[in-house]
């Protein structure tokens, strides 16, 4: 298993694929990094040699953004706006969407469970 800005990679699959595992890498910085290393995209994990492992983490630390850096610069930009009071600090300070969703029905996932209200009705349509 190789490992790469922190994280064991799985061996036997493709390299573009494996390179998803990363934080800040999805599939299209993955076969760009592959393509910059000069790897094709077939080539699974378990085939590189040590040496191409180095290049490949060589070229994500030198080009990219990823893991612990990544989240740390995510939850600053997410801290600045909330100590603005700008629109969108106080919707992730209230933990309500944040662009524009509407919140009348759905947005569970960000609200949680729904929680009843006493006294209310349900109105049906």
């Amino acid at each position: 298993m190789a490992r790469i800005a922190g994280v064991n990679i799985p061996s036997a699959k493709r390299l573009d694929i494996a390179l998803t595992y990363i934080h800040g890498i999805g599939r299209v910085k993955a076969a760009e990094i592959c393509k910059k290393a000069g790897f094709p995209l077939e080539k699974r994990v378990h085939q590189l040699s040590e040496s191409e492992v180095a290049r490949i983490r060589e070229i994500i630390d030198r080009d990219y953004t990823v893991e612990g850096d990544l989240r740390r610069e995510v939850s600053m930009n997410i801290k600045r706006l909330v100590d603005l009071g700008c629109y969108r600090g106080l919707r992730h300070r209230k933990r309500l969407p944040v662009r524009g969703q509407r919140t009348h029905t759905n947005a569970r996932t960000r609200k949680g469970k729904a929680k009843p209200i006493a006294g209310k009705k349900i109105v049906s349509k």
